[in-house]
């Protein structure tokens, strides 16, 4: 056990979670991260990597299961990368995905901070997601048994690209993150481009007709499909749309869009629509579903509806989406005589989710389509307080900007993975804003952006929420009070 030469270590002890969905083991103090196990199992580990300050590795045979494990629910579980922790109990994800909390903020920020609070639990651990995002290929993954057994098989695919590979699809039978309707749709489409023998996109090559599929949903029960096609085939676009129209009439918006470009993206490219409206209501909270829950003023600014267009964002857990509103919202501790920003604002969600609670809201983000929603979905939710800014953030939030705008008095920043620029952190910790409300999908960047303002704010409360069951990610909200 203690030759680091051998490729496989016997009889190890999981005892972490750890990035990425992984495990964690120690052998001789030599950190080791386990693919596909979890704390508490033991097992026989094969070395796949070695790094100079760990290894990496796969647990080949358990000799005792861990007391935290639970049956995956999906038959694709370890191939496909998107729900990596099914394996481990929901009450077990949600302890460690705090301990994530605890742990960015004690080894990378190293500053002080409060208990972290309880993390909330989704009430909903599948069949969650408004949004999924399917891939055609003609590279279906094949497994080893597959391989092994000489057969020939159909090589197309619809569904996750494997982990680690950006040509290979894993031909999805089932998926548990959006409902029936996307089921019915996606295996639908499959079936009748496979029929029809339309070609299925070959990412090396780039040919081929079909594309991606993306389907949205949302509580309002509005249903968004938008196909993706490479090639410009209008006889066998139309011959597709009009069965997908013909199959499921309760879609909202079915909408097509050309995109011969070397990436997925389509945010640049004009989506027409075949049927339908080119849009989605959706509504939060979604009051069917909590109808117990009194409106009143710890309510107001709810009830809202959202816009939602084939390039918006919209946080894709969508009843987690209004609890971590609500946990903003009560950081901020809005009076009605506040002047906020909401940085980052995205399509302005959260900023119209307070706006009746303050006394004016400034919105800035990068993307101008995002702003052109939030500004829209004002108008539509009868909300005249707000402001919104299309522009970089690093560039827009000066202290010139400041004076035009007046001083902020609460600032709720939501900046993406990576976190905030320094300008801008630094800019925040000069603002004199007497409270900031940071949201953060990522805790390691939030504890680093924390450790720069930790001059001028303390951190005085630590909420984590989850927003995407079976999985390691975790969203979090810091109250920070200036000094």
């Amino acid at each position: 056990m203690k030759n680091f030469n051998s490729q496989v270590f016997e009889k190890v002890e999981i005892t972490a979670a750890a990035a990425e969905g992984k495990s964690l083991a120690r052998v001789d103090n030599r950190v080791i991260f386990i693919s596909n196990a979890v704390p508490g199992d033991i097992a026989d580990i094969r070395i796949t990597r070695k790094q100079k300050k760990f290894f990496e590795g796969v647990a080949t045979n358990f000799h005792r299961y861990s007391e935290k494990r639970t049956p995956p629910l999906c038959k694709h579980f370890g191939l496909c990368g998107g729900c990596k922790w099914q394996h481990l109990d929901y009450q077990w994800q949600l302890h460690y995905k705090r301990q994530q909390v605890i742990d960015a903020f004690s080894r990378i920020g190293k500053i002080q901070f409060p208990e972290v609070l309880p993390i909330i639990g989704s009430k909903e651990i599948y069949n969650y997601r408004n949004r999924l995002d399917f891939s055609f290929s003609n590279k279906k993954w094949l497994t080893i048994e597959e391989i092994n057994s000489g057969e020939t098989f159909d090589r197309n695919a619809l569904g996750f690209h494997i982990p680690g590979t950006f040509d290979k699809v894993l031909d999805l039978e089932e998926c548990h993150l959006q409902g029936n309707n996307s089921e019915q749709i996606r295996k639908f489409v499959r079936e009748f481009c496979s029929e029809k023998k339309y070609s299925f996109f070959d990412i090396r090559a780039q040919h081929g007709l079909m594309r991606t599929l993306t389907i949205r949903t949302a509580h309002t029960g509005e249903i968004m499909v938008i196909v993706q096609f490479f090639e410009n085939d209008p006889e066998k676009r139309d011959e597709l749309l009009s069965a997908i129209a013909e199959k499921f009439p309760q879609i909202t918006s079915l909408m097509w869009v050309v995109n011969p470009k070397g990436n997925d993206t389509f945010n640049d490219l004009s989506i027409h629509t075949f049927s339908g409206r080119d849009h989605i209501f959706e509504k939060m909270p979604d009051r069917s579903a909590r109808p117990d829950e009194p409106f009143g003023r710890d309510t107001d600014g709810e009830d809202l509806q959202f816009k939602i267009g084939p390039k918006s964002f919209y946080q894709t857990n969508s009843a987690q989406a209004y609890e971590l509103y609500k946990v903003a919202r009560e950081f901020a501790g809005l009076t009605g005589k506040e002047n906020v920003y909401d940085l980052y604002t995205g399509t302005g969600t959260i900023a119209l989710f307070i706006a009746k609670l303050a006394k004016k809201v400034t919105g800035v983000e990068l993307v101008p389509a995002a702003i052109a929603d939030a500004k829209e979905n004002a108008e539509l939710n009868n909300i005249k307080n707000t402001n919104f800014f299309a522009a970089d953030m690093k560039d827009i939030f000066t202290s010139a900007f400041m004076a035009e705008n007046g001083k902020p008095d609460v600032i709720i920043t939501d900046p993406p993975r990576t976190g905030m620029h320094e300008d801008v952190v630094r800019c925040m910790a000069d603002s004199g804003a007497e409270k900031v409300v940071y949201v953060s999908c990522n805790p390691a960047s939030q504890a680093r952006d924390l450790a720069l303002l930790d001059e001028k704010y303390s951190v005085e409360k630590v909420q984590p929420v989850d927003m995407f069951p079976q999985t390691h990610h975790v969203e979090n909200v810091c109250l920070l009070r200036k000094r």
